[in-house]
């Protein structure tokens, strides 16, 4: 039988990690890609559709996930480790807000899932190597995990395809709001429950590692580095969604002059 297939873990790095987490890669951006053309054209409510699901799944698969474990466990104790408060997790709520809400918090959800939810497909499937040196591929952590952030990912690149994500400057600010409320919630959580959350209270590997090691682990310093670099990941986002803007100007200030000449 294939080692893929074995019930011990494959190690980080292995075939088997890779072989699992770059198919699901390849599958769920490919969905993005295609539903956003087939769909780029549509009104609001069709093109809203492939978000609904995508916001259900996200948040079944992860409830069946801690009912799993608790019934494993016998307990509630699992509650305990599963509040969405990392970095990937905050898409439980971002994405049902970008499928369920409207105007304005419509278009601030949208963006933050634009600027993590890629980001969070690569590296919480093929950077998050030490899930596959402690546990099996087929595992539910790492088939929860590969699910749930391959749908990250295929939100994020559905709302830039589709043109729904409007990544306006004026949002940049609630964006950074949002990740400040969850890091906030996270430190708290970290004290009260004697957990990791955000990582904001010690590294899990490379780049956090690299941070904990210039500071020695500094408990100020050390979480204020990690959060800036969330604020900068997000401030490059919209950086780089910068000629989008243009494009979508210039084509708005062409339609109002081509209405004008026709009227």
């Amino acid at each position: 039988m294939l080692r893929i297939l074995e019930m011990k873990p494959s190690g980080a790095y292995s075939w088997q990690h890779l072989t699992f987490v770059i198919s699901l890669i390849v599958i769920f951006l490919g969905l993005a890609v295609f539903f956003a053309i087939k769909l780029r054209d549509k009104d609001d409510k069709n093109k809203n559709i492939p978000l609904i699901v995508a916001a259900i799944s996200i948040d079944a698969i992860e409830i069946i996930k801690i009912i799993y474990h608790c019934v494993n466990t016998g307990d509630l104790s699992p509650l305990r480790t599963n509040l969405p408060l990392f970095l990937c997790s905050i898409q439980l709520i971002t994405i049902p807000m970008v499928a369920f809400t409207r105007g304005r918090l419509k278009e601030i959800s949208g963006d933050f899932v634009v600027c993590f939810g890629l980001l969070g497909c690569i590296l919480g499937t093929v950077g998050a190597a030490q899930n596959y040196n402690a546990y099996p591929v087929l595992s539910m952590v790492n088939i929860n995990s590969g699910l749930t952030h391959c749908i990250s990912g295929f939100a994020g690149l559905y709302l830039m395809v589709s043109g729904m994500a409007t990544m306006k400057v004026k949002n940049i600010v609630w964006c950074c709001v949002i990740m400040t409320v969850f890091c906030g919630l996270a430190i708290v959580a970290n004290y009260t429950l004697d957990y990791n959350y955000m990582f904001l209270r010690s590294d899990d590997g490379t780049p956090y590692s690299i941070f904990y090691g210039w500071v020695n682990g500094n408990p100020v310093l050390y979480p204020m580095i990690v959060i800036f670099c969330f604020y900068l990941i997000i401030g490059l986002t919209y950086a780089g969604y910068a000629p989008v803007r243009r494009r979508r100007a210039r084509k708005a200030l062409l339609d109002s002059m081509n209405e004008e000449k026709n009227s």
